[in-house]
Formats: C-alpha cells, structure tokens, sequence
C-alpha cells in the first residue's frame, strides 16, 4: 500500500535544536510515517528517517551518500548560509561525509586505528584510567552529591582518546574545554563559527606536536598515511577533518551510554539486581541502554544521489534533500521492540537489535572500543559503589542543547556508604 505523506502530513515539523524532548519529538515523528519532511536550525529542510528497516535499506543503498559537495541540491546552490550552526557536519572531509571509493579510501585508512590489536592492547589503559577516577570519587565526602558526570563518565572516554590519538598531557584541558562544542546545535551562528576555529587551531597544534615525536598511536599513524606518496593517503584537511571524526565520535558518544546506563541502573533497582544476581549481563546493560537511549539521536548529513522509492513503505525520497537519521527513534520502534519499546529491559529479546552504532560500510568503527570502556567502567564502577543513587530526580537532570548528542549536562549522584 502506498504510503505516500499527505499534504498536511508534509509540513515541515520543526525539530527543537535543545533537544528537551528527544523521544517524545521522536515518536510524533514516527506517527508522520517512516520518514518526515523537517525543518532543521537555520531553516534547513530534511527529511527525518524513522523506521528501523528503512533505516536499514537506505545505509545499504548506494545512490544514498554523505557527500554534500557532490549530492545536496541546497548547498551546492549556495543556499546554505557559511554561518549555519550546523555547516561543520557537511563541510568536513572525512569517512563519515565521503561517498563511494573516496569513502572506502578514508574508511581504510582510518581503519588502521581500530585494529583488533590496538583495541585490545587498550584493556589495560582503560582499566588503569577507570581505577584512577574511582580513588579520586571515593575520596570524596560520601554525604554530599557529586558530578560524576563531571568526575567520571566525561572524562573518562576522553582519556581514553587521548590515549588513543597520543595527546600530549599539556594539551589534554585544552581538549576538555573545546571537545564538548562539537555536538552543540542550540547555539548562535557566530559562536557555532568560534566554536570551529577552536577546534581545527587544537587539532593544527596535536598534529604539529605529533609530526614532532610520532609514536604508537592512532595521530602518528594518520600523519604516516598523509605523508604517503602513493597517493593513495590524506590531504592535510582530510588529516584533520579524520582526527575531528575520531574525537567526537570516541568521545561523546561513549559518555551518553556511561551516563544513560547509570541512570537507567538506579532509577530500576531490579534491572541492576539481574546483574549482581548474574542472570543479565554486564553486555546486556550497554546493548539495552544502547536500543534504549541511543547516544547518537540523530546524524547527518545523508543525500539521495538520485530519486529513491521504498517499496515496503512508499515513501520516495527526492534526490538532493539531506535525510536526518533517526537513531533514538528506531531504538523504541514499536514495530521491533513492542509495546514496552520505552522500557529499559536488561532481558529483552531484540535488545542488541539497535543501530546505535549505524549499519553497513558505514558502521561505527569505534564500536566495539566503546563497548570496551563500558563495560569496563561500569562494572568498576557498580562494584566500588554498591549503594550509588540519584541526587537529583531524574526530571530534572538537564539534557544537552541538542538534537544529535543524547546526553546530559550532568549526573549529580550519592556515592553511599
């Protein structure tokens, strides 16, 4: 049956660039069918993809592409103001905005960061950093609330990247204070603009240390495939823009899924007690808070190189229009998780049935160095601090001033006796 949006189902729905309601914005977007035209911050149109399975097909298609120089109508037609809060997203050069060979190039080359190797030979980084930031926490006045947010789950998968890029300890506040800015959409255009140009002068400096004192890490074996004279490695701006993807995407969201597997543990005693008890776990906690909150709401850019009809939908797609991904919004899919999809569910069947980590040749790299840090923390983290509870109600608990990242601004929490 064809499935095709009405008219009055086609005005735009306006997404909220603060991103205080994810879910709910996501579930009326899912009744406007398994894609909604929207409007994006700066009057940008889209459309937003719900629906798991078109999901599914549209990451596997190839006339759909991440290349905003080559496939969106709007930019290419100098539409798209230099200032549009969300313009670093598409003007990037790397894996996650390249279409066809030069994504299958930049994906290899990356790739090389992400070797089961150099994975596994983090497992005792992790575990050092994790044991670290726990001493600092217990420490502190059992009494009193506590960020851990703050103390723990945002700085901990930022250690880790250092570790992973190699950055010097005298540049790792300045990482602090600039990494955070990247997933921001609820700000003005100029600082959006600031807020760039702060990124690239720190990623110009790392590059700079490292080409210096190359090493074991993932900067130095980058810089190696930029000096490549094959031809075959990267430009200066793909070096950079490839280092920006492997920052944002290793950090924040490993963050969003330590705090959200937090809350969820707290806020239902008995799912943390399947846990303890061993009939769930500790894999079952990051997959289900992975289905449940995923950390990535929402991604873009994706294009339709050329008209795309769906034929279990009915939906057609016009060829040069962004498509927003739905990542949050497929995790509660009723169609896939049921009626208790808004149920945090250790034992759920079609838990690991998520694309929290994407689908297809462009599924997250990171993934399993995420699960990795996960499952380490918390499991350290449940183990020190048994009695651990919410400080604040959880309806008060700010989220980000996004509709990309899911996650908070903090976690204030009591640690216990």
């Amino acid at each position: 049956m064809d499935t095709q949006l009405t008219d009055a189902q086609r005005c735009p729905y306006r997404l909220d660039p603060t991103g205080a309601d994810l879910h709910g914005e996501a579930a009326a977007l899912r009744a406007q069918g398994a894609a909604a035209e929207v409007e994006l911050p700066g009057g940008i149109r889209a459309w937003a993809v719900t629906d798991p399975g078109l999901i599914k097909r549209l990451l596997t298609d190839p006339r759909v592409s991440k290349d905003a120089h080559r496939h969106w109508t709007a930019y290419l037609a100098g539409e798209v103001p230099e200032d549009w809060p969300l313009r670093i997203w598409v003007d990037v050069r790397n894996a996650l905005t390249a279409y066809g060979d030069e994504h299958t190039r930049l994906r290899r080359l990356i790739g090389r960061a992400f070797t089961t190797r150099r994975v596994r030979a983090l497992t005792p980084a992790i575990e050092r950093i994790t044991a670290d930031l726990i001493e600092q926490l217990a420490a502190e006045d059992r009494e009193r609330p506590v960020d851990l947010h703050a103390r723990f789950t945002w700085v901990l998968p930022l250690m880790v990247v250092n570790t992973l890029l190699g950055v010097p300890e005298s540049m790792h506040d300045a990482f602090r204070t600039t990494v955070g800015s990247l997933f921001d959409t609820d700000v003005s255009a100029e600082q959006s603009v600031l807020n760039g140009q702060a990124v690239y002068r720190l990623l110009a400096e790392l590059v700079e240390a490292k080409r210096k004192d190359l090493g074991d890490d993932v900067t130095s074996v980058l810089i190696e495939a930029h000096d490549d004279e094959t031809g075959t490695g990267l430009s200066e701006q793909e070096l950079l823009d490839s280092l920006l993807l492997l920052i944002g995407a290793g950090h924040e969201t490993t963050v969003n899924l330590l705090d959200h597997a937090v809350v969820n543990l707290v806020r239902h005693p008995d799912q943390l007690a399947l846990v303890r008890d061993g009939r769930a776990a500790w894999t079952d906690v990051v997959e289900e808070t992975l289905r449940h909150q995923a950390p990535v709401a929402n991604i873009i850019p994706r294009f339709a190189t050329e008209d795309v009809y769906d034929e279990e939908t009915g939906i057609t797609l016009p060829e040069g229009e962004m498509l927003v991904i739905g990542f949050a919004a497929a995790g509660r899919d009723p169609g896939l998780h049921g009626a208790t999809a808004d149920r945090f569910d250790l034992t759920r069947e079609t838990r690991r049935d998520h694309l929290s980590f994407g689908h297809g040749t462009h599924f997250c790299l990171g993934a399993e160095l995420a699960r990795l840090e996960a499952r380490i923390a918390l499991t350290a983290l449940f183990d020190r601090f048994p009695g651990l509870t919410l400080a604040t109600p959880v309806e008060e608990l700010r989220p980000l001033e996004s509709f990309i990242s899911n996650g908070r601004k903090e976690l204030p929490v009591l640690l216990g006796s």
